[in-house]
């Protein structure tokens, strides 16, 4: 059985992004120092998951395509991993 989206959440998860964005706006201009980037990352880390649940209907799909998604995750983590490994080794 399929759960159904109504307008009703995809407007308000609009919204929360509409928010989200004007939040990662005023992070962008506050000196923060080194909080900046994590803020960043984290209120984009929100926005992406507010996408894949709704937008691309995560939640209401089977949980194979939920592991699918998770896989990807995993595997952007592992080069994001390596990469900042590469990086930070360079002189």
């Amino acid at each position: 059985m399929t759960r159904v989206s109504t307008i009703r959440a995809y407007v308000a998860v609009a919204a929360a992004l509409l928010i989200l964005l004007a939040a990662t706006s005023l992070v962008a201009r506050l000196d923060l120092g080194a909080m900046n980037v994590l803020i960043a990352l984290v209120i984009a880390a929100v926005k992406a998951g507010l996408v894949a649940t709704f937008f691309m209907h995560l939640r209401t799909s089977s949980p194979l395509m939920r592991i699918f998604a998770g896989t990807g995750l995993l595997w952007l983590g592992i080069m994001m991993a390596l990469s900042l490994n590469d990086y930070l080794t360079r002189s």
